[in-house]
């Protein structure tokens, strides 16, 4: 065992210690930070405002602080862009997280420096609870690279601002620092074709033990490593890559062609970030289900998928949620968001700890015609239809086709990008579709009633999907297709890098 591994090995332990009391006695410090969220926010605009002196239980907070999306922060945004300081939380913020939104556009979250530990101690948690549950931290003493966005910052209102990973890029704790890669000029590279080739250069002939991105991105760079070196596996090329580290989508579609790519089993670590607040993180192997971050500056609520968008939800806490239903995930936080709706549905998977996983986008479903899709039904069921049929597929994403030309019921399309196209289609759409009735049961009616015909596989020509967002400005590492909508904006984009224009 190498020096750093070795010197990092106690704290991890005891690290990974400290995360599993927390979790044993999780209701206890969800309520211990309601109580320290509110009496920090009583001295802020926001806590003025909205009555924080007279909240002494959720129920009194619940009658005071509405449910909101970033269109109900965003005058506090504005107050604080303009210089006011004690607005949402006390002082002024450390940092903007500067991210899209489908209906607010450009979106500034706020980011504190009592809430900066929840971003970087929870990375710092995920990795050493790793460690000390499997004993493996070789990857600790080698290069670890992180396929992040750009750490240039620019000024607004006098806060930098810049996308998440961007904004932790400053952050990266100095024993880390030396072992990092790609070098801060790669990094701040905007184009990502430029950048991910700089990147291939700088770590051919590294020792590099782990890696760390969006899976749709690392597949790029992995298919670019090997374009560069003539080699056919990833691990010949690194032959001590020991861990991927993922987030931000499923893996499960991505994880055969992965894992193909690299040549051999090497351990894999989710996590669940988000610039509003890291979430959970994978806490056993194997295992299904995300360890929620009880106590880490964040307490959690939990609306019923059926009652989001009620005027009065109802607005469940951590005690209160049972497993295998889904809930949209609202966040109050040292950050000073407050009964913020962060657009996420999760679904607990035990409650003994609370693990959970993120089964789609509040946003992102398919309701056409009240079949309340969500991703996780179109992921395994993508992921379900590739193992059986051994196909491979680099991307896709689904959504109503209401219109069809041929003037029959309508459908779902499935856009997939394949590594391979099947030799019949109509196979695969047949195991697609069966897997969607076999998961939900509205979908399934639907279908027996001939409302919707079985699901239309339409095939996009290799590299269409990165392509499209080409086009559409939206290429890096933080960017990705969504997996389902209920409109066709991504859909119709798609159209034109059909694989062949007259299928269909």
């Amino acid at each position: 065992m190498a020096w750093k591994s070795a010197l990092i090995r106690p704290f991890a332990n005891w690290s990974a210690r400290r995360k599993r009391v927390a979790s044993a006695h999780a209701r206890e410090r969800q309520e211990q930070w309601f109580t320290k969220l509110i009496s920090k926010g009583r001295r802020t605009r926001f806590g003025t405002e909205h009555g924080f002196e007279q909240i002494r239980n959720h129920r009194d907070f619940c009658e005071r602080v509405p449910v909101q999306d970033y269109e109900g922060i965003r005058p506090y945004i504005d107050l604080i862009k303009q210089g006011e300081r004690d607005v949402l939380w006390p002082g002024r913020p450390r940092y903007f997280a500067k991210t899209s939104g489908t209906t607010s556009g450009v979106k500034y979250i706020p980011i504190t420096t009592a809430s900066i530990p929840n971003h970087i101690g929870s990375a710092r948690n995920a990795l050493f609870n790793y460690y000390a549950l499997t004993g493996n931290g070789r990857f600790f003493d080698g290069k670890m690279i992180f396929l992040s966005g750009s750490p240039v910052l620019e000024d607004t209102g006098g806060i930098p601002t810049g996308r998440l990973s961007g904004i932790v890029n400053h952050l990266v704790p100095g024993w880390i620092r030396s072992n990092q890669m790609p070098s801060y000029d790669t990094n701040c590279i905007e184009d990502w074709e430029t950048k991910v080739d700089r990147i291939v250069s700088e770590t051919l002939g590294e020792d590099m033990r782990l890696i760390s991105g969006i899976p749709p991105w690392v597949q790029m760079y992995y298919e670019r490593l090997l374009e560069a070196s003539g080699k056919s596996t990833v691990s010949e090329i690194f032959p001590n890559y020991q861990l991927f580290v993922h987030g931000g989508v499923n893996y499960k579609p991505y994880a055969q062609q992965l894992e193909e790519l690299v040549g051999r089993d090497i351990d894999t670590l989710e996590t669940y970030p988000a610039s509003e607040g890291f979430i959970a993180y994978q806490d056993r192997w194997p295992s299904e289900g995300l360890r929620l971050n009880v106590d880490s500056g964040i307490f959690y609520e939990f609306i019923p998928q059926e009652e989001v968008g009620a005027e009065s939800p109802r607005r469940l806490t951590l005690h209160e949620v049972e497993t295998d239903q889904d809930y949209a995930l609202v966040i109050n936080s040292n950050a000073g968001l407050w009964g913020y709706n962060i657009g996420d549905l999760v679904r607990f998977v035990s409650l003994a700890p609370p693990r959970l996983i993120v089964s789609g986008r509040v946003k992102h479903f398919i309701s056409a015609f009240g079949e309340h899709v969500i991703g996780k039904e179109v992921d395994d069921a993508m992921a379900s239809t590739c193992n059986e049929l051994g196909v491979q597929v680099a991307e896709f994403t689904v959504a109503p086709q209401i219109h069809p030309g041929d003037q029959g019921p309508p459908y779902h399309e499935w856009l997939v990008e394949f590594d391979t196209t099947p030799a019949d289609l109509s196979l695969f759409a047949q195991r697609v579709n069966q897997a969607m009735v076999d998961q939900n049961i509205y979908y399934r009616d639907l279908i027996e009633g001939k409302i919707l015909r079985p699901a239309h596989i339409t095939p996009i020509r290799p590299g269409g999907f990165h392509a499209y967002l080409s086009a559409e400005g939206k290429l890096g590492g933080q960017n990705k297709v969504p997996r389902l909508m209920n409109t066709r904006e991504v859909a119709d984009g798609l159209q034109a890098f059909r694989l062949d224009p007259s299928h269909g």
